[in-house]
C-alpha cells in the first residue's frame, strides 16, 4: 500500500502563503498539514501532488520525494486540506479499491490503482472521476488561512499530546528559570534558557524544540511552540496560540500567530492573530492591529474572488507572503494581506491588500524590480549560509509575471 497526499484546486485559498509552497506544507499547531497526515497514516515515504508551478523548487529541495508522478501501485490518495483524526484515519484505511470518500463533492480520500503518468493539482480531480463515491459528512477541511490562526492553540495542544508527550524530554532548566505546570512542557536536546525566563503552561503546553534559545526575561504562555534553532529575544512576551517555525528570531509581543520558518520579528512591537511566511523581516516597532474599533468581524482580501470577504472572525491580523519586509515603525491595519516579495516602509498605514513585489510607502507603491528583489533575497539567504537557487529564481520570475491579485 502506498500513500499520496494531494493539493486540490483550492490551493489558491491560501495565497499568498501557497504561492511558494504546497498546501501540505502549511503549518498549524506544531506540525505541517502533510506531516500530520503522514503521522496518522504511518506513511514514511513521501509522495505528493502539488501545483505545476511549484514542481521546480520541490524537485530541487526534495529529490527523494515522488512529486506529481502517479505509479501503478495500489495507492490511497489523501487531500492535504483534511483535518485528520483517528476515526477518519480508520475510514480511509478501510477504503476498497476504486472507492473515494467525499463531502460536498470534494474528495477526502480515494483508493485506486492508477496508470503511471504525470499529474498536478490543476487536473488531479480527473483521476477520481470513475471512483465509487461514499459521502462522509463528518470530515472537515481547512479552507482559509484564518482557520489556522483561530485553531492554532487547539492544534498545539493536540500535537503535544499525540507526538511529544511521550518523546524523550530534555527538561533541564537553568537556575532562575520559572516553570509553571512542568508536566505540560517539552524541551528538546540542546535548548538553552537564560536567567529569568518564565514558562507558563498553566493553560496549555509549551514545546521548545532542539537547539532553540530562550533569552533572558522572556515569558512564554502556552499553548506555544518554538521550532528548532529559533531564538526568542530578551524580554519577549510570547502569548498563547503562537507557533514559531525553525530558524526564526522573535522579540516584542506576539500572540495567536504562526511563523512558517526563517522569519524575523526581532524587536519591540505587537504582532497578533497573523500568519507569516518564510524569510519575512518585520522592522523595529512594526505593529499590527488584530481587532477593529467597532469589534465587528474582520474582512480580508481573498485571492480567488479578488476582493475582501468577511472572515466571520473578530480577531484577524495580517498575512505576509515570503520575502516581504517592513521598515521601522511600520503600522499594519486589521486584516491586511501582504503578498510575496514586498518592501514596505514609511509612516503611512499599510492596509487592505498589497500585491506581490510591491515597493514603497502607503498607497505610493511601485513594482519591485525583479533583479533588485533577487539580489536582496540572495543576501538574506546567505546570512543563513544558504543560497538562492536557480529554481527559486525561476519561481519568483513566474510569480511576478502572473496576475494573482
Amino acid at each position: 500500500m502506498e500513500f499520496t497526499i494531494f493539493d486540490d484546486e483550492y490551493y489558491r485559498n491560501f495565497f499568498p502563503i501557497t504561492m511558494t509552497r504546497s498546501t501540505g506544507d502549511l503549518r498549524v499547531g506544531i506540525l505541517k498539514l502533510r506531516q500530520r497526515l503522514q503521522a496518522f497514516l504511518h506513511s514514511e515515504k513521501t509522495s505528493v501532488v502539488i501545483p505545476e508551478f511549484l514542481t521546480g523548487i520541490y524537485h530541487e529541495r526534495h529529490p527523494e520525494w515522488t512529486i506529481n508522478q502517479l505509479s501503478d501501485a495500489d495507492t490511497i490518495f489523501v487531500n492535504s486540506r483534511l483535518r485528520i483524526s483517528e476515526d477518519l484515519t480508520k475510514e480511509i484505511l478501510a477504503l476498497s479499491e476504486n472507492t473515494c470518500l467525499v463531502k460536498n463533492d470534494v474528495i477526502i480520500a480515494a483508493r485506486m490503482i492508477s496508470q503511471n503518468r504525470k499529474i498536478s493539482s490543476e487536473n488531479v480531480s480527473e483521476i477520481f472521476r470513475n471512483c465509487r463515491k461514499i459521502n462522509f459528512e463528518k470530515a472537515e477541511f481547512w479552507n482559509y488561512t484564518w482557520n489556522f490562526i483561530a485553531e492554532n492553540s487547539k492544534y498545539i495542544a493536540a500535537d503535544f499530546r499525540n507526538f511529544f508527550y511521550e518523546k524523550d524530554n530534555f527538561f533541564e532548566t537553568e537556575a532562575g528559570v520559572t516553570v509553571l505546570n512542568p508536566y505540560d512542557i517539552w524541551i528538546g536536546d540542546g535548548v538553552e534558557m537564560k536567567p529569568n525566563v518564565v514558562l507558563d503552561a498553566s493553560e496549555g503546553p509549551i514545546v521548545i524544540d532542539e537547539n532553540a534559545v530562550i533569552m533572558a526575561n522572556a515569558v512564554l504562555i502556552g499553548p506555544v511552540y518554538v521550532g528548532k534553532n529559533s531564538r526568542i529575544k530578551v524580554g519577549a512576551k510570547i502569548y498563547e496560540g503562537t507557533s514559531v517555525g525553525p530558524v526564526c528570531k522573535i522579540g516584542g509581543e506576539v500572540e495567536e500567530t504562526i511563523f512558517q520558518a526563517y522569519s524575523n520579528k526581532q524587536h519591540d512591537g505587537f504582532l497578533g492573530h497573523s500568519y507569516i511566511g518564510e524569510w519575512v523581516n518585520l522592522g523595529a516597532d512594526t505593529n499590527n492591529s488584530d481587532l477593529k474599533n467597532n469589534y465587528k468581524s474582520v474582512k480580508t482580501y481573498f485571492y480567488p474572488q479578488k476582493k475582501k470577504i468577511d472572515t466571520g472572525n473578530t480577531f484577524i491580523g495580517t498575512t505576509v507572503g515570503d520575502h516581504s519586509k517592513t521598515g521601522i515603525n511600520s503600522t499594519i491595519n486589521t486584516g491586511t494581506v501582504i503578498g510575496v516579495g514586498c518592501n514596505l516602509f514609511g509612516k503611512d498605514l499599510i492596509k487592505d491588500f498589497v500585491p506581490s513585489f510591491s515597493w514603497g510607502e502607503g498607497e505610493n507603491l511601485i513594482p519591485y524590480k525583479l533583479d533588485k528583489f533577487l539580489e536582496t533575497a540572495a543576501v538574506v539567504k546567505n546570512r543563513r549560509k544558504l543560497k538562492l537557487s536557480t529554481a527559486e529564481k525561476e519561481l519568483y520570475s513566474k510569480l511576478q509575471g502572473k496576475d494573482f491579485a
